[in-house]
């Protein structure tokens, strides 16, 4: 029987005829491409982390979402009243009456008429008031029946620092006197000027000075009425255009200031009306505008 030849795919290198009988080297096999470390882990589980990708971009989106339509909310006038009934029962605010005091405290001093007395030997206080300044520099409003027939003045800043100070100027049908302080705090300030042509009868106000030599006190109350005339109770004097008030004014507080609830200065107080021979509060105060007074100084501020 005749026998089929079989034949091998493998091609075999036939050996050089001359020259180096060893046999070329074979070309090494491609090298396999190396994966990411954990990408095996990614392949094994896609779906899965397609899902849980998912998952987090729509929490992400129901978290944001108030946050988002807030932006967009309009404020409404239920808003505000909510927002401020919640102020005020959480809050105690300050009355209108200490931040008016606060306010012009730092620029109310204390005036004293000052008398040699030969039984004592030395200087006595005739009697004090009280004073505003309305200049930086040292200028001071007063009433001029504070200071009237002085040797000499001093004043007393808000600090403590006492001065001697000099009358520059008079007022005598508004009773004003503008005083000049020698020594000056390093922080002095002035108080705030207000024009009185909007002032209305029933306005708050405060007056602070030194009643009774006692202070520096406040003392409230509202505008009782304007244009008011005065004759003092010696009738020797009458002002006329004042600012009638109910706050409580008492010897000390004259030639302090009469301020708004703002702490700006109105008035410069200059007498009490009491029909009896007693010189005390039954309320009716009145206090010089503020006009006639900074004029007093040379000044228009409005």
């Amino acid at each position: 029987m005749q026998k089929v030849t079989l034949y091998s795919r493998s091609v075999r290198s036939r050996a050089p005829t001359g020259g180096d009988a060893n046999p070329p080297p074979e070309t090494p096999p491609p090298a396999a491409k190396r994966r990411m470390p954990g990408a095996a882990f990614v392949v094994r589980h896609e779906r899965a982390l397609w899902i849980a990708g998912v998952v987090l971009l729509i929490g992400a989106f129901l978290l944001a979402r108030p946050l988002l339509e807030s932006r967009h909310h309009e404020l409404t006038q239920e808003d505000i009243d909510a927002a401020v009934l919640h102020t005020l029962d959480t809050k105690t605010l300050p009355s209108v009456y200490a931040k008016a005091f606060d306010t012009v405290r730092p620029s109310v001093v204390r005036v004293k008429n000052m008398t040699y007395d030969q039984d004592e030997d030395g200087d006595r206080d005739r009697g004090s008031g009280t004073g505003v300044v309305i200049v930086d520099n040292g200028t001071i409003l007063t009433n001029l029946h504070v200071v009237a027939g002085a040797k000499r003045v001093t004043v007393e800043f808000f600090d403590g620092l006492v001065s001697e100070a000099s009358v520059i100027a008079i007022q005598s049908e508004n009773d004003l006197a503008v005083l000049k302080a020698k020594t000056l705090p390093d922080d002095l300030a002035p108080a705030t000027l207000r024009s009185t042509t909007d002032l209305s009868i029933g306005d708050h106000v405060v007056a602070v000075g030194f009643p009774f030599g006692i202070g520096p006190s406040a003392s409230a109350g509202i505008v009782s009425g304007l244009k008011r005339e005065y004759r003092s109770r010696e009738g020797k004097r009458i002002l006329t255009n004042l600012i009638q008030f109910d706050a409580a004014a008492n010897p000390g507080n004259s030639g302090g200031p009469l301020v708004t609830a703002e702490g700006e200065v109105v008035g410069i107080v200059t007498g009490i009306l009491n029909p009896t021979p007693q010189n005390v509060f039954i309320g009716i105060g009145f206090a010089v505008p503020i006009e006639n007074a900074a004029a007093a100084a040379g000044l228009s501020p409005f």
